[in-house]
């Protein structure tokens, strides 16, 4: 499984309308989401698979207020690791490598190295 990573929100109930229906957009995909100490910065704590739906959602609801935080969640998950990507590649049967490169922003050889390594292990 993919381990969670914290992501910091700054000001996150300042720059949102509609807070409450974003945090729990947020939590309805099992995320974690909570306020830093007394500060105006919320922590969210999610895997690479609820941050990439989140970051979905948010573009699909029409929110123009909660953009920055899908462009947030997009920019958390840069370089993953070879074992996360065979996780993400083996919850997908029958994925492509260009499928691959776009869902994770992985390089083509990363990609193919993963793809590969599954389809011998058959």
């Amino acid at each position: 499984m993919l381990n969670k990573s914290p992501t910091v929100l700054p000001s996150f109930l300042r720059r949102c309308m509609k807070a409450y229906a974003i945090k729990a957009l947020i939590r309805s995909q099992g995320a974690e989401l909570a306020r830093i100490g007394r500060s105006r910065n919320w922590q969210l704590t999610a895997n690479f698979e609820q941050m990439n739906n989140i970051a979905d959602l948010i573009e699909h609801s029409g929110e123009d207020t909660w953009l920055w935080v899908a462009k947030l969640l997009r920019s958390q998950y840069v370089n993953l690791s070879h074992s996360a990507l065979l996780t993400i590649a083996k919850k997908n049967p029958g994925i492509s490598v260009n499928e691959l490169v776009t869902k994770t922003d992985c390089t083509v050889a990363q990609a193919r190295k993963v793809i590969d390594e599954i389809e011998w292990q058959d």
